[in-house]
C-alpha cells in the first residue's frame, strides 16, 4: 500500500475523475507494481510502472512518428523514482479524458467497485 501512499501524495484522488483504487487497479494491470517492466508488441513498447507507451507518451528512438508528449525519453520510467512516469501518466490522462488508453484498466477495471483495493490505507 505504498504505491496508494504515494498515489495520494501526488493527488491521484480524483484526477481525471478517478480514485486512486483506479489508478493503483491501472498499474497492478498494466506492471503488476514492477518498474523494470517492459512490452514490446512489434509495433510500440510500453515502459514503467504505468507502461507508457513509446508511439505517444515517450520516446525511444524505435517508434516512428512518437507523439512524445512528455518529451521524455521512455527509459526514464524504468527505474524506482516513479516521479517521471507520475508526471507522464497524469500529462496523458488528462488529454485523453481519463484511463481508457490503458488496457488493463479498461478491461479489467472500469466500472467495477474498486474500493477495496484501497481499504484500510
Amino acid at each position: 500500500y505504498d504505491l496508494v501512499k504515494i498515489l495520494r501524495q501526488h493527488g491521484f484522488e480524483g484526477f481525471v475523475g478517478k480514485t486512486v483504487a483506479d489508478w493503483g487497479s491501472l498499474v497492478k494491470h498494466e506492471s503488476s507494481y514492477n518498474t523494470k517492466v517492459f512490452h514490446d508488441n512489434g509495433v510500440s513498447r510500453d515502459y514503467g510502472i504505468f507502461q507508457i507507451n513509446s508511439q505517444y507518451g515517450c520516446e525511444d528512438g524505435k517508434a516512428r512518428g512518437s507523439k512524445n508528449v512528455c518529451h521524455i525519453s521512455c527509459s526514464k520510467f524504468q527505474d524506482d523514482n516513479i516521479k517521471d512516469g507520475i508526471w507522464c501518466a497524469k500529462k496523458i490522462a488528462q488529454e485523453a479524458n481519463g484511463l481508457s488508453c490503458w488496457y488493463g484498466w479498461r478491461d479489467n477495471c472500469k466500472g467495477k467497485n474498486l474500493s477495496s483495493c484501497v481499504k484500510g490505507c
